[in-house]
């Protein structure tokens, strides 16, 4: 009972304190909408979103996941009318590139360089939206956000209909996310209090294997992955001082969790929107082993040279030396 107590508590407050992000974002980017001040900023940004078949407004949703978190992002996109693909495109990029400010803290917090694992987050973001846009044909039917009522076709005439516009999409898009937060808090209190992450660790020693690193980086994959870098910051930040974990381990273990951490509550959070999760989920999961394991064998072969040229120089060294005694 203390578990569930804890849990609901920490999920009530999540669940306010995204809230207040949500309702004044949904509500001013609603009245926004109306001028011509959201004109020019679309029209604007149009070409460069179109490089990822999305609509120049799309820009401000990738603005407020990256400065913000993802929370702000879904706030915005409840007011705009995208089609499932343009969703979809913008759940995969805000999947790998969000919150940007403070998991590069938790990045420096470690001793990473927080410029490498910013290209890789921005860098994954834009190849994929890119590639989405280029091989998928389909999701030209306009989004359905789960119980937000559509826009589609409606006239809003006068700042107070703008208004209360707003604040409908924005209540309702918050008790929808306290639907999901809720019980992502309580089973996140009830893995923390039976102490399942260190069986979730112990389960991941074939898959250190597979991306490449050592079976001491466990506990600091199982975090990321379950908790997310922020979430897990204080639980990973601490393995990587009692594990011992290499450099290079370190950075491979981070270029797989900024593609795919925190996989229960990013994943879900996009219920709302209406898109397909489990492709969201493989997206992130392939992405994220795939580049790890390539990063791992690049990096030990360079590795590997260099030894055989250390090894031949020092060759050539000591037959010097025996050569002038």
């Amino acid at each position: 009972m203390d578990t569930i107590r804890k849990g609901l508590a920490t999920g009530l407050w999540t669940t306010w304190k995204l809230g207040k992000i949500i309702f004044p974002i949904t509500l001013i980017i609603t009245m926004l909408s109306q001028t011509a001040l959201m004109d020019g900023l679309t029209r604007m940004l149009a070409p460069l979103m179109r490089t990822f078949g999305l609509p120049g407004e799309a820009a401000i949703v990738l603005v407020l996941g990256n400065m913000l978190n993802l929370y702000a992002a879904i706030g915005a996109m409840l007011t705009m009318e995208l089609a499932v693909k343009e969703v979809f495109i913008l759940a995969v990029m805000l999947s790998f590139s969000h919150n940007l400010f403070v998991e590069s803290a938790v990045v420096r917090q470690v001793g990473l360089s927080v410029t490498v694992v910013l290209i890789v987050r921005l860098g994954l973001a834009a190849v994929s939206a890119w590639l989405i846009h280029l091989l998928w044909q389909g999701g030209a039917e306009q989004a359905s956000y789960g119980f937000v009522p559509s826009s589609s076709g409606e006239t809003i005439d006068g700042w107070w209909h703008i208004a209360l516009h707003g604040m409908e999409s924005a209540i309702i898009g918050i008790l929808q996310l306290a639907a999901i937060v809720i019980p992502i808090m309580l089973f996140i209190q009830v893995m923390k209090d039976l102490n399942w992450l260190r069986y979730f660790s112990n389960m991941m020693g074939p898959f250190t294997k597979l991306l490449g690193v050592e079976k001491n980086t466990s506990t600091t994959l199982a975090a990321g992955t379950v908790f997310g870098l922020a979430y897990g910051a204080g639980v990973m930040i601490q393995a990587v001082k009692e594990d011992n974990i290499s450099k290079k381990d370190l950075y491979l273990v981070f270029i797989f969790l900024v593609a795919c951490h925190a996989v229960i509550e990013d994943t879900l959070i996009f219920a709302p929107l209406g898109i397909p999760l489990w492709p969201l989920l493989l997206v992130r999961l392939v992405t994220a082993v795939l580049l790890t394991i390539a990063v791992a064998v690049v990096w030990n072969r360079i590795d590997k040279g260099k030894r055989e040229k250390d090894a031949e120089e020092t060759g050539v060294e000591d037959a010097a030396r025996a050569a002038s005694k």
